[in-house]
Parts: structure tokens; C-alpha cells; sequence
């Protein structure tokens, strides 16, 4: 047993090697804020400099940092970039841009340029159409956050890369929208954020088996892997939803850094766990006490939007609904398929111990990245 756990281990580690520059990605989010009246659609949108500088290389003296002056020195290169992949239309009409000012301002997560500008429609709108492609081309799992007040009130929005344009009827409040837009932020949460698919599927793994003298054993019936599971996803859900609603709140706070890096290192955790014993006893309470961890994970980004109350506790309740979906369907894909391979010893090597091993050895190259600043 020993020796397997140390191929798989090595097995894993080679696996790091190879993709983890790849999955070690930390979330790319910017924030636009619109707020309509009359003709005019005045603007903010705050874009990460990290992410600018993966895009444009703003750092032109590569210190490692960027300045004030470097920023300022490229703001039309900036405004080009920006203003290219992003498209305001009122009911057809295109409406264009002017640039009215540049700031940094601090984020959770880091530094930010804050563009200013306004849209000059041509006339009052009663639809209103955004069209949102920034940085799609190179990081597929960036998002962009709403915020669109208006006649109607204030309503939020998400575009990605699978749905970078919406509509917004002005005179409708808007809370449907935002409520739906949260569902699917949440199912991405899950299924585009790797390190929370990761973290599910390091509790999967074992859900068909169980732990006897040392050993991992198939079980006999599916009802009660079913219900094994349903408690696993169950734990982590509320426990997700209890620190990311506190967290969005503004009741618990921790730094983003520290947040990314514990992530990580839950995710080490639970593969190791699966390897040798460390979470004894009930793995529920290990999901929920591990779950409540990546709740902080999304709550920063709704700090930062800014939202009011009202709105603030509608995203978060179609949020948690989009997770807990989320979770479902890829316990739905996952859980069937396993039950009909466990008894085979190629599941419990490869699947189990490789598997377990992968994802450790992954997890453990973005906690030196997050933990460390390691780039």
C-alpha cells in the first residue's frame, strides 16, 4: 500500500510539473459601473494592472511593478485597448465613447486603473445593450461585474466568455435578471474555477468506496453512496454559503491572499486525505469545516462591486443556488461512472491514489504561487 501511495504520489507530482503553470491561475475579474441619465451613460470601469500588464506589458522598465507615470504614459494604449472590447447601444443606436479621466484605486486583490468616460447616445434609453469582450481572447475565465443603475434602479450582471452581451429593459427593475445572472455565476463558480472543481472531486473519489483495515473496500449499494455524497456536497454548500454571505456582508474579512492560498491548501488536504488518513472520522464535518474556507473566495468580488443590501442579498442567494446546482451536476456525471468501475483495482490505483496524488501535487504548486507571490 505504501509503495503505491508513493508512485501515485510521484505520478501526481510529474502531472504538477506539466499543467500546473497552466491551472495555477489566479481569478481575473474587472468591475464596470454604468449609470444612465437621460442621453448620457456615464462609466467606471476598474481593470486589474496585473491583468493590463499580462495584456499590454505596461511595466516598460520591468521593475516588476508599475508606476503612476508608466500608467499614465500609455493611458490612450490603455483607453484603445479597453474602449475596442466594450460596445454601449441604446435600442440599435450605438452610443460613443469619451474618456473623461484615469485613477488607481486599491481592490482587495490588488492595484486597479479606473477608467472614466461617457457615453454620448442618442437619445434617453429604454433598451440598453452591452457588449463585453475584455480579455476573452486570453483568459477565457475572466469575468466582467455590472453594475447598472438607471429609471428602473439598480441591477447587477456578469458577461463571460460564454455570454458576453446583455440586455437591459431601463424601465424594468431588473431583479429577475440579476438574480439568474448570479445562478450562473455560481454553476461557473464550480465548473470554470478549477480549484473548487478540484476540491469536489478530491471528496468524490472515495464516495464508491470505503476504508476497512487499512484499505479501500467498493461498497455494495448505490442508495447510500448516494446519500454519502448528497451530505459531502451538502457540508460544503452551507458552509460555502455561511462565510461567503458574513464575508459579503462585511461582517468577517480576510485578506484576499491569505484566501487564495488557504484555498489551495484545503485542496491539498482533502487528496491527501484520500491517500492517508488525516480527517478522521466523519467526512461531512471535514467538508463543511474545509467549506467554509471557499466561501471567502467569491466574496471579495462582491465587495468590491459596491452593491447595495438589497441587491447585495439577491446575488447572494442566486449565487449559493447556482453553486449547489453546480455541485449536483457534477455529481450526476461523476457518481454513476464511478459506482459502475469500483471494484476494479484500476480505479482504486489510478483513479483514487493517481488521481488523489494529481491533485495534491497540483494544489501544492498554486499554494507556493499564492502563498508566495511566485509567478
Amino acid at each position: 500500500m505504501i509503495r503505491r501511495v508513493w508512485i501515485a504520489v510521484c505520478a501526481g507530482f510529474l502531472v504538477a510539473l506539466v499543467s500546473g503553470p497552466v491551472w495555477a491561475h489566479k481569478p481575473s475579474d474587472a468591475y464596470l459601473t454604468l449609470e444612465a441619465a437621460g442621453a448620457a451613460v456615464d462609466a467606471r470601469w476598474d481593470i486589474a494592472l496585473r491583468d493590463l500588464e499580462y495584456a499590454m506589458h505596461l511595466d516598460t522598465d520591468d521593475s516588476g511593478s508599475i508606476t503612476w507615470g508608466e500608467l499614465r504614459n500609455r493611458r490612450s494604449d490603455v483607453e484603445a485597448y479597453a474602449f475596442e472590447r466594450l460596445t454601449v447601444s441604446v435600442d440599435g443606436l450605438p452610443c460613443p465613447k469619451v474618456p473623461t479621466d484615469l485613477q488607481v484605486v486599491e481592490h482587495s486583490d490588488g492595484t486597479y486603473a479606473a477608467l472614466r468616460f461617457r457615453f454620448a447616445c442618442p437619445r434617453a434609453p429604454v433598451q440598453l445593450d452591452v457588449k463585453y469582450s475584455l480579455f476573452f481572447d486570453i483568459d477565457p475565465q475572466h469575468h466582467g461585474l455590472l453594475r447598472l443603475r438607471g429609471p428602473g434602479g439598480e441591477r447587477t450582471a456578469i458577461f463571460t466568455a460564454t455570454a458576453p452581451m446583455q440586455r437591459f429593459e431601463m424601465s424594468d427593475t431588473g431583479r429577475a435578471q440579476s438574480f439568474f445572472s448570479a445562478v450562473r455565476e455560481g454553476i461557473g463558480h464550480i465548473w470554470a474555477g478549477i480549484d473548487h472543481l478540484l476540491f469536489l472531486l478530491a471528496l468524490l473519489l472515495p464516495s464508491v468506496l470505503r476504508r476497512e483495515g487499512g484499505a479501500w473496500r467498493p461498497v455494495s449499494d448505490f442508495k447510500a453512496a448516494c446519500r454519502d455524497v448528497l451530505g459531502i456536497v451538502t457540508a460544503f454548500t452551507v458552509a460555502h454559503s455561511i462565510t461567503l454571505s458574513l464575508a459579503a456582508l462585511d461582517v468577517v474579512r480576510l485578506p484576499s491572499r491569505l484566501v487564495e492560498a488557504g484555498i489551495a491548501a484545503s485542496v491539498v488536504l482533502a487528496a491527501v486525505n484520500n491517500l492517508v488518513p488525516i480527517l478522521r472520522g466523519e467526512r461531512r464535518m471535514a467538508a463543511f469545516a474545509l467549506g467554509l474556507l471557499h466561501g471567502f473566495g467569491f466574496s471579495a468580488v462582491l465587495v468590491d462591486l459596491g452593491l447595495s443590501r438589497d441587491q447585495l442579498v439577491r446575488v447572494l442567494l442566486g449565487f449559493n443556488v447556482g453553486v449547489e446546482l453546480g455541485q449536483f451536476a457534477a455529481v450526476a456525471l461523476f457518481l454513476p461512472l464511478a459506482y459502475l468501475v469500483r471494484t476494479r483495482p484500476l480505479y482504486r490505483r489510478l483513479g483514487l491514489l493517481g488521481g488523489s496524488a494529481a491533485i495534491a501535487a497540483v494544489a501544492a504548486v498554486w499554494f507556493i504561487e499564492r502563498a508566495f507571490v511566485v509567478t
